[in-house]
């Protein structure tokens, strides 16, 4: 009895171990299954954030500009940081939002593109009302300060970060946002999955290219030290391209203030959102319509943009003027 009692016992476990065995099976099909469709909609979230990931590179790389040679990198560093910081708050905030009150994600939105708008109102303008001269004498007392070993760089680094980082949390909420439109239908699970990707892959790719970029005049000194003629003839074509292309992502980032507050601000009001489809549908012509349509549409939400920051830098300036009487 004892014999077949045990037999039993071994048949029993034997059974369970293959039950088990079965599930696992099962188990990691749909985990793989789970972690393909993570994937795909990673790429597509990936994708459709693209346009807003090239306004949040040339943002940042221009918000880290006139930084001393030696103290570039920290500052990128710093920053990314503070995106990481940015995302970790805004990846809850969005699902919990989405959750609970899925139409507050709109107006917070459009409030994040007007502060945006408003912020390239003021640069615009500050680029405008000050001369050469005004704009020489600043580069002069800033090329000083980095050259003066007494002023903490650090300090006077702060509200450079600062800015950086605040105009980055916006850029984060577009890129958070959109890519939680694309996975609006599936699990929970896959949601964070998607979001969580989405954030590190922006801001390890976001800020790896910064700091590339701002560290391209270095590359350009390092290669013209080597004794090979081809290395020399691109290190000096790197130090020649340097400051041109942080003059045009200086004008880029600017402008992409306005292309994504602006976008934002005309998704959110229908009757603007129309009009602006309406009419760059209208000039869609030809084999190259679908060019035309993607220039008239960004053109107008630039305008758009535009006219919005000139709105609330007005309305920031009387309210200041009112509060100093």
């Amino acid at each position: 009895m004892a014999g077949a009692s045990l037999l039993t016992l071994l048949d029993d476990i034997a059974a369970i171990l293959d039950d088990v065995a079965l599930m696992t099976k099962v188990a990691a099909k749909k985990s793989a299954a789970i972690a393909d469709d993570v994937t795909t909609m990673t790429k597509v979230a990936t994708q459709k954030t693209a346009g807003v990931l090239g306004d949040d590179l040339a943002l940042n790389a221009q918000q880290v500009a006139d930084v001393r040679a030696d103290r570039e990198l920290p500052v990128v560093w710093a920053v990314a940081k503070g995106s990481l910081i940015n995302k970790c708050i805004l990846v809850p905030a969005a699902l919990l939002i989405s959750a609970l009150l899925p139409s507050l994600i709109t107006p917070l939105l459009m409030l994040g593109g007007a502060f945006l708008c408003f912020e390239g109102a003021e640069k615009l303008l500050h680029k405008l009302l000050h001369s050469k001269a005004d704009d020489e004498a600043a580069h002069v007392q800033h090329a000083r300060a980095n050259a003066s070993q007494s002023v903490d760089l650090v300090a006077m680094e702060k509200d450079k970060i600062k800015g950086a980082v605040r105009t980055d949390f916006i850029l984060s909420a577009e890129i958070i946002v959109i890519a939680l439109g694309t996975v609006a239908a599936a699990s929970f699970v896959q949601q964070v999955a998607v979001l969580v990707a989405i954030a590190v892959l922006m801001t390890v790719g976001v800020y790896g290219l910064v700091g590339g970029i701002v560290k391209i005049d270095d590359l350009g000194l390092w290669l013209g030290r080597k004794p090979q003629a081809a290395a020399q003839v691109l290190g000096r074509f790197l130090l020649a391209l340097a400051p041109w292309l942080m003059k045009f992502l200086a004008i880029a980032g600017t402008a992409a203030m306005f292309l994504v507050g602006g976008g934002i601000l005309v998704h959110g009001i229908k009757f603007l959102h129309h009009a602006v489809e309406g009419a760059a549908q209208a000039v869609a012509q030809g084999s190259m319509g679908w060019l035309w349509q993607a220039l008239a549409s960004n053109g107008l939400n630039a305008v758009v943009g535009a006219l919005a920051g000139l709105l609330v830098l007005g309305a920031v300036q009387m309210a200041q003027r009112m509060r100093q009487a």
